[in-house]
C-alpha cells in the first residue's frame, strides 16, 4: 500500500510541475523571501501580472 501512495504521490507532483500548478507557490516562498513586508498578491492578481509581462517580452508578430 505504501508503493501505490508513493506513485500516486509522484504522479500528482508530475502533473502539478506540468500543468504550472506550483509556480505561484514558488513565487510566494521567493516573494517572502526577498520582500517580507510586501503584500502578496492573490493566485488572480499573479496570473493577470504574468500575463501581462509575456505579452510585453514577446516579440513583434506580423499577423
Amino acid at each position: 500500500m505504501n508503493a501505490v501512495r508513493k506513485a500516486l504521490a509522484t504522479v500528482l507532483w508530475y502533473a502539478r510541475e506540468v500543468t504550472g500548478e506550483t509556480e505561484y507557490e514558488r513565487y510566494c516562498a521567493r516573494h517572502r523571501h526577498h520582500h517580507p513586508d510586501a503584500p502578496l498578491p492573490t493566485r488572480r492578481e499573479y496570473q493577470r501580472l504574468r500575463t501581462l509581462r509575456r505579452e510585453c517580452e514577446s516579440p513583434a508578430r506580423c499577423c
